[in-house]
């Protein structure tokens, strides 16, 4: 099956109909929804990533994830953050600083640039009560991994003194570097070493299952033995970023277990794309999957 990349499933789901967003609004709408949808056992924080329903309005999609019992709508720029608030959410990452994921802290020519935009944003996100920014590594470009590893490490080091000012933890996410070709932070290992390089409780990882199924497996292992440098989680079933259920590879259930036996306190962002027709009952699913 093939990888459903974050930029391409975007393209996808705005090309939905409006007026079938609409329709699923009313019957999803938070007035009827069930009371047993928010009774959630509390041992892992819920969130979800926006740009997977991408054809719900902001305002709409967080009375639905409200009237499930999630906490966080997540991957959001600072103008919709007042939105999620209004309701009573959190970000549980932000984002809005940067160049993107292909052009991250590996490339030194990009360094000045991408410092003056972060140290832009860190404020915003500490006004607004937030914790977590992502970040990326970039693509490779020819450079070997102990190079890039320098590279990263020069350029987020200068953002530390203003990211422990303000309390904020810039977060860089592993991806795979099939579906994000060339990318660079594509390994666990490889990232806890950029964490223990830069040595500051205020750089992070954001371990996303789903491309570290694709990359390397040993998920619970992993999660077990660096949950310590992981600020944030992301889900999706393997392959193809479908629902986290029997369709695919892993069990869930066993690996939230295991997250939850390390004492890890951050969120669990699902970043699936929903195939079933009715996408907020595949929400409900799959929190439900992982509400251990």
């Amino acid at each position: 099956m093939k990888n459903i990349s974050r930029r391409t499933a975007i393209k996808s789901v705005l090309g939905g109909s409006a007026l079938l967003a609409a329709s699923k609004l009313s019957a999803h709408a938070p007035g009827i929804a069930r009371t047993e949808d928010a009774k959630l056992k509390g041992n892992i924080r819920h969130s979800v990533s926006k740009w997977c329903f991408g054809d719900y309005e902001l305002d709409e999609f967080c009375k639905i994830c409200k009237s499930i019992g999630i906490e966080s709508v997540e991957l959001l720029d600072p103008k919709d953050w007042p939105v999620v608030q209004k309701h009573g959410l959190t970000v549980a990452m932000a984002q809005g600083a940067g160049l993107g994921i292909d052009n991250g802290f590996n490339d030194p020519a990009l360094h000045d640039e991408l410092i003056k935009s972060y140290e832009e944003v860190i404020p915003l996100v500490a006004k607004a009560g937030l914790t977590n920014l992502i970040c990326f590594a970039g693509r490779r470009n020819g450079v070997s991994d102990e190079e890039g590893l320098e590279n990263c490490a020069n350029g987020l080091k200068r953002l530390m003194p203003v990211a422990e000012k303000h309390k904020v933890v810039l977060t860089m996410e592993l991806l795979n570097s099939i579906g994000h070709k060339d990318y660079l932070c594509d390994h666990t290992v490889w990232g806890v070493e950029l964490c223990r390089k830069i040595g500051s409780p205020n750089f992070k990882l954001l371990y996303d299952i789903y491309h570290m199924q694709i990359m390397e497996g040993n998920v619970i292992e992993h999660i077990t033995q660096y949950h310590e440098f992981f600020s944030h989680i992301h889900t999706g079933g393997v392959p193809g970023r479908a629902e986290i259920d029997e369709t695919q590879e892993l069990y869930y259930p066993a690996i939230m277990q295991a997250l939850v036996k390390t004492g890890y306190k951050g969120f669990v962002g699902q970043e699936f794309v929903p195939q079933q027709e009715d996408k907020i009952a595949s929400l409900k699913k799959c929190i439900q999957i992982c509400d251990v």
